[in-house]
Order: C-alpha cells, then structure tokens, then sequence
C-alpha cells in the first residue's frame, strides 16, 4: 500500500514516519529523493525552499518503488500531490501549537506566519481533497497527541483498525478561532 503521510510543516511527518519505518514501513522521503535525483527545478528565496518537480517524483516512484510489495510511506510537505496513492494522512496540528513548534526550528516570522496560516485555511487538504477521492483522505490533530500515538493512529489506518469517521477530513477547523481572536 502506497501511503501519502503529508501535513503542515511542524506536524510531525518526519518522526511519524520514522517510527512507522522501525514498524517495517518503508519511508521516501520526498525531498530527500528529488535532490538525489536531480529533481529539484531551482530555489524559491523568499520562502527558502527547493522547488520540485513533482511530475520527474511520480515518474519516478512509478517505475521503481510502486511495484514494491509492502506498505510505502512517502515523507513530506508534497507527498499528497503525488498521483496514484492508496491513502493520504494528513498530519495537522493547532495553529498555536504550530506557531511554537516552527519557533523551535529557528525560522523566520514570516515563515512561520505563511505556514500558520496554511494550516488555518486547510490548505493542504484542499490541494489533496483536488486529486484524491475523500474515502482516501483521512487527518489527524497531532496537537497533544504523543508521535507514537500518531504513527500508532496511522497504522490503525492503513491497516483498517479504526472507528469508521474518526479521521475523515472535515473535522478540524480553526480558520474561525484563528482569525477572529
């Protein structure tokens, strides 16, 4: 099964996946492989990023690790945009929480300003919800949940384990809180 594991930056993706990896996953780290394989189109300086081709990583991913048996966690901010996936978690975290999570990274106010505010108006599940099918989406509110609960939550999901309706999308909002407070 191909698992698309995407989210806000801060959400908690990377050590999700890494905990899902010491479960016999196997993990991609989406940016990771478009730098290794000359993916990467240039550098977006205002927010300081790579800017990927995600078509030469779906490309690629179809050729070489699609046919692969097992479970596949594809790692990152892009994951979701990714065709072809049979599920996508969507890590998503209060932006409050968020806000203090990216402060510990050390990134610059409007950096963390523009990813906050991603994370109120549902961004990344909006540009997920455009290519998937809903019965593929699923979220989790990681904001006080523990990593192993999280990768535990995944797992649940991937292998069928959970209360149909608990992690549809649709059930975290903060646009309201966030922008009248």
């Amino acid at each position: 099964m191909i698992i698309a594991l995407t989210g806000t930056p801060g959400t908690g993706k990377t050590t999700t996946a890494s905990l899902l990896k010491d479960k016999g996953y196997t993990v991609v780290e989406i940016n990771k492989l478009a730098k290794e394989k000359g993916f990467v189109e240039g550098y977006d300086q205002e927010r300081n990023c790579d800017v990927i081709d995600v078509e030469k990583v779906e490309e690629y991913l179809k050729k070489n690790l699609f046919k692969k048996k097992g479970n596949i966690i594809l790692d990152g901010l892009l994951s979701h945009l990714i065709k072809n996936v049979d599920i996508v978690v969507i890590l998503r975290c209060h932006p409050e929480e968020l806000k203090k999570r990216l402060k510990t990274k050390g990134w610059s106010e409007r950096k963390i300003s523009e990813n906050v505010e991603a994370e109120a108006l549902d961004v990344i599940l909006c540009e997920a919800a455009e290519l998937h099918e809903k019965k593929c989406l699923f979220e989790i509110d990681t904001t006080h949940k523990t990593v192993r609960e999280v990768a535990e939550i995944v797992d649940d999901i991937v292998n069928g384990r959970f209360n149909k309706g608990k992690y549809d999308i649709g059930g975290i909002d903060w646009s309201e809180e966030t922008f009248t407070g």
